[in-house]
């Protein structure tokens, strides 16, 4: 342990160079890490060293001795307490600075790319708050009253809360409304240790565009203490609500949805637009939860696309066709593949809802049904993939590097796994044209990017 420059519980004066992945700040001393919650790049402060590992520290932060021209307070009453958003104190103008630094670094140190052009990041234009159009909110019980929030970061400890600033104002009301009816006909919240109580979670889904909303209860049993009075008054109380749905969940576990669901009231699904594109959303449905920036995200996956309306494209990780659909309106025929059976069948709704017939869904691994594709002779000129969090399957990556389509439309969630996958790429014949980030997360550390990448 000598060779550490730092020891536990000892103070220091240090500059904070850098941010973290998941939004701590970074000072060095001798070349040694130390990470520190709440500190800002070029900021000088003062921390207590509370953890010492063998290649770096976690310190806190003791005193800001000179703050960064991007600091900020907070807005959020639980902002510190809160594990939701990460960047509140650092300005929306110095957030999207650390969003774009944040993927060009992870571009040259995980996929040796040095001189691609990362384009300012594309922020929200008017008003970063409030874009959140599905809330999931944990259900505790406090003093005999029921209470709705989300979760002490690092702990199950729910941090009641009356409004997310993050959350489109009217899911609020619903989450507290409905809270309010179930407290009132006596239904008992959760409860993670004895696995007794009913209701575990309120959802509240929102479309944007046309402002239908839908309410989803997740409970432990099937049956619901009074639960034709508590629908009836959660529909008389919020006009804007076209369906409430029901979702048990039996387990011990943190998953939030189990298998069965069913419609209490109303109906299956609500609608939005991202565009001109309609979509039917269901209570499991994966919907883009930030509409307007899927919308710049989508365009901007569509231009890199280069569509002349002669191609034939393949949309692996298609979802429930978000990005197909788009597509299809420039392309001869597009192809999209997804895991999820519910999703596939969102997809072929949504192809049919918007009169989009030059679009076929399967469903399977895109790592194994491309291939077989591939093998039975069905080429694409435009590949585009939108995976989760973990990035390409390496047999999808070496599939599209034998198929050889002319262009591949990368849109990542996750800079890092996105840097991996361009240098395998790039070793199998393929050149990064451009990376463009776009924000859909304000004031948390998440950001999205579509690469465009070209053959060789």
């Amino acid at each position: 342990m000598t060779d550490i420059p730092v020891q536990k519980n000892e103070f220091y004066d240090v500059t904070v160079q850098d941010l973290t992945h998941d939004g701590a700040g970074v000072a060095k001393i001798d070349g040694f890490p130390i990470f520190i919650q709440n500190a800002l790049p070029d900021e000088e402060v003062k921390v207590k060293v509370i953890k010492v590992k063998k290649g770096y520290a976690f310190g806190r932060l003791e005193e800001i001795k000179k703050p960064s021209a991007h600091r900020v307070d907070a807005p959020c009453p639980i902002y510190k307490q809160c594990g939701g958003c990460q960047l509140q104190h650092l300005s929306y103008e110095g957030q999207l600075i650390a969003k774009r630094k944040q993927v060009q670094d992870v571009l040259e140190r995980i996929g040796h790319l040095k001189d691609i052009p990362v384009h300012p990041v594309l922020g929200m234009d008017h008003n970063p708050w409030r874009y959140r159009n599905k809330a999931q909110v944990p259900i505790g019980e406090r003093e005999g009253g029921l209470i709705a929030g989300f979760y002490q970061q690092r702990s199950h400890e729910i941090i009641d809360m009356k409004e997310c600033l993050i959350q489109q104002e009217i899911n609020d009301t619903v989450v507290q409304t409905v809270r309010e009816i179930c407290e009132k006909h006596g239904v008992r919240a959760y409860n993670e240790k004895t696995h007794k109580g009913t209701l575990r979670h309120v959802m509240a889904r929102y479309g944007l565009v046309t402002g239908e909303v839908m309410v989803v209860l997740i409970t432990r049993t099937p049956d619901i203490p009074n639960r034709k009075a508590i629908v009836e008054e959660i529909a008389a109380a919020l006009p804007e609500v076209k369906s409430v749905v029901q979702n048990v969940n039996p387990k011990k576990t943190n998953v939030i949805f189990g298998d069965e669901t069913r419609v209490l009231w109303g109906n299956e699904y609500i609608y939005d637009f991202i565009g001109d594109i309609k979509f039917a959303i269901s209570a499991r449905s994966f919907y883009q939860v930030n509409p307007e920036q899927t919308k710049v995200l989508y365009e901007k996956a569509l231009e890199y696309a280069g569509l002349t309306g002669e191609e034939s494209v393949i949309d692996a990780y298609c979802g429930i066709g978000t990005i197909s659909l788009f597509l299809a309106k420039k392309a001869r025929k597009v192809f999209g593949v997804e895991i999820v059976p519910e999703a596939i069948e969102d997809a072929k709704r949504n192809a049919e809802l918007n009169e989009i017939n030059n679009a076929e869904f399967a469903v399977g691994e895109a790592e194994v049904v491309i291939p077989k594709w591939y093998k039975q002779g069905n080429t694409a000129d435009v590949l585009v993939v939108d995976p989760p969090r973990k990035g390409c399957d390496e047999a999808l990556l070496q599939t599209i590097i034998e198929m050889k389509p002319k262009r591949v439309v990368y849109v990542s969630c996750n800079p890092a796994t996105l840097a991996r996958d361009l240098r395998v790429l790039e070793e199998g014949g393929y050149k990064t044209v451009e990376v463009q980030p776009v924000d859909m997360f304000p004031h948390t550390v998440h950001c999205e990017a579509v690469a465009r990448i070209e053959r060789i």
